[in-house]
């Protein structure tokens, strides 16, 4: 367990870790020298609003060893409450930087999940890219109960460092949490797509659209079926107004109260 937790900003009652690219790097890294589990997620926009309504999905979010900003959504979000994220943390770009990490440190990883054949091609480019690199195993699978002994007793077997899981959201969450202490690896993170994207299934954003916090309008272009999970955004934009003007309004009652109280001390 880690217990040095980065600060956080509270984003509709979910925590998100107030970190950079190179501190994730590095707590990762202290992570696995530990010798202990650690459960990592990556949220955006959407994890947030499924949390709202998914209270056992919200306090796996909540106890992660290491929740990163995984959009500009949430980026944004962290401004306007007054907490600000300097930068967002993609999973996709972490697995890639974090590869390069593994490789010169020996660190091995698992790749589970996504389409069949997936896992295998995107391990294939981590390897190209990242001289060195210890792919322990690969196994598409599936967050099915039927399946898990079988998967967990694969994954024990290989003895990862790293363990990432692409079952989607909030699956993939939710089977962590749920075999974290009999898989006991050093770090786990739930990559959703990422691996598509390593893979090259799927197209990224060219990187001035990535930059610019363009790369949702990308994807909807190029993947128009997620239209209803775009839905997420503005009403996700909606509430966090509401909880800024929130705590402007308490915070505006803080003071008064504070102020009637200095009256009272002084009559």
């Amino acid at each position: 367990m880690n217990h040095n937790k980065p600060d956080v900003v509270d984003i509709l009652s979910v925590n998100v870790s107030r970190v950079t690219m190179s501190q994730t790097l590095a707590m990762m890294e202290r992570m696995i020298l530990s010798g202990d589990s650690h459960h990592v997620v990556t949220v955006n926009p959407e994890f947030i609003m499924t949390a709202l309504g998914n209270a056992a999905f919200r306090d796996i979010l909540n106890s992660a060893d290491l929740a990163i900003p995984d959009g500009m959504g949430i980026v944004l979000a962290s401004r306007l409450l007054g907490k600000p994220i300097t930068e967002r943390v993609t999973g996709v770009d972490l697995v890639e930087q974090f590869a390069r990490v593994a490789a010169g440190k020996g660190f091995r990883f698992f790749l589970l999940g996504a389409a069949p054949g997936v896992a295998e091609r995107a391990a294939e480019v981590l390897k190209n890219a990242c001289s060195g690199l210890v792919i322990a195993g690969t196994h598409s699978g599936s967050p099915r109960p039927g399946e898990e002994d079988e998967i967990c007793l694969r994954i024990r077997e290989a003895r990862p460092d790293v363990l990432l899981v692409a079952f989607g959201s909030p699956k993939q969450d939710l089977w962590i949490a749920r075999t974290r202490e009999r898989l006991n690896v050093p770090v786990s993170i739930g990559v959703g797509g990422s691996l598509d994207y390593i893979a090259g299934v799927i197209d990224r954003a060219p990187k001035w659209m990535r930059n610019v916090g363009l790369e949702w309008f990308y994807r909807l272009v190029n993947q128009p079926e997620r239209w209803r999970r775009m839905l997420a955004l503005p009403q996700f934009a909606a509430r966090v107004t509401v909880q800024r003007l929130g705590g402007v309004a308490r915070g505006r009652g803080d003071a008064l109260g504070e102020l009637g109280s200095r009256a009272e001390v002084n009559l």
